[in-house]
């Protein structure tokens, strides 16, 4: 009798474990190797004639394995529908435009693309949006239905450590982190903050969304303002962080404080490798590869925009 129980035993674990490693193999199989990620271009602060993009945005994701096409300002919703169908996920970037009802650029053409995508995930089409300092502050204000709630803060040329909360134990962006990169995030001066506004959790209580998204670390500014550093949307794959993991890589203008030693290079490629990883599991693609090429942001070259006094090392100015 002990025997028949052992030799059933060991048939349902191998069963089961020959189960989840074809289950793995499906899910890895079905993994999208070749994604292409739409950068939300921005106005040009000195001429409203222009757009840009940093190039550092575009590096940043491109050094973990993905491809980026511009994603232009002011146009309707059926671009925005289109382009989104064709792409795996949207990057917006940080910068100087204005968040406003007024705006017709990027906060207007954010939210539209953030009613698209929420309706996308929705309907299990798993689409990812990642916001970067003034693109997390643009995450919660589309979230908010364009209601600021922004507080003036001094944080700029700030490298900081997470304070993480208990909540980012249950968090996709933090679920997979290693031990190493969590310490280093919490013991080590690796984010660079360059921000003139905050995010804080009494600002999303005012406007009602506080339940809407998953707090994950915290950080002062230099006159102790508490701020949100990281959170993400509890139902959706929508990220935002307040510094900035591409400076860390790209961005060399002196004076700013950006750490740009080992630790700090390791904590940006885990943030570039996580959201692309994010993108991956979106499988939209355009209708072949023609119309692809000529999407890509290889079309256009950068500028050294550095030498016009710029906060970027290289931009790509548009028309």
């Amino acid at each position: 009798m002990l025997i028949l129980l052992v030799a059933f035993i060991t048939f349902a674990f191998t069963t089961l474990q020959s189960t989840t490693v074809l289950g793995q193999f499906a899910r890895d199989s079905e993994v999208n190797n070749r994604p292409i990620i739409g950068i939300l271009a921005q106005e040009k602060f000195s001429d409203s004639s222009k757009s840009y993009i940093a190039a550092s945005y575009v590096k940043f994701i491109e050094g973990a394995g993905a491809r980026v096409i511009p994603i232009w300002i002011g146009k309707n919703e059926q671009y925005y529908e289109n382009i989104l169908s064709k792409i795996n996920g949207v990057l917006w970037p940080g910068g100087s435009a204005s968040l406003s009802n007024n705006s017709e650029g990027y906060a207007d053409a954010g939210y539209k693309i953030y009613k698209i995508a929420k309706r996308m995930n929705k309907e299990k089409d798993y689409f990812p949006i990642l916001g970067i300092c003034l693109g997390f502050e643009l995450l919660t204000y589309v979230v908010a239905e364009r209601i600021n709630h922004r507080s003036r803060c001094n944080a700029t040329k700030l490298a900081l450590k997470l304070e993480f909360t208990s909540d980012y134990k249950n968090s996709r962006m933090f679920s997979s982190i290693s031990n190493n990169v969590k310490n280093i995030l919490e013991t080590k001066s690796v984010t660079s903050n360059q921000h003139q506004y905050c995010v804080t959790k009494k600002g999303l209580q005012h406007v009602k969304v506080r339940d809407k998204f998953r707090i994950l670390s915290l950080n002062h500014d230099l006159n102790n303002l508490e701020f949100i550093s990281s959170l993400e949307h509890i139902t959706y794959p929508f990220y935002g962080l307040q510094f900035h993991p591409e400076k860390n890589l790209y961005e060399w203008e002196l004076g700013k404080n950006i750490p740009h030693g080992e630790n700090a290079i390791k904590i940006a490629q885990y943030f570039a490798n996580f959201f692309v990883n994010e993108a991956r599991k979106n499988h939209h693609k355009f209708k072949n590869n023609t119309e692809e090429a000529k999407k890509l942001i290889y079309n256009y070259s950068p500028t050294y925009s550095a030498l016009d006094n710029s906060d970027f090392m290289q931009s790509y100015i548009f028309d």
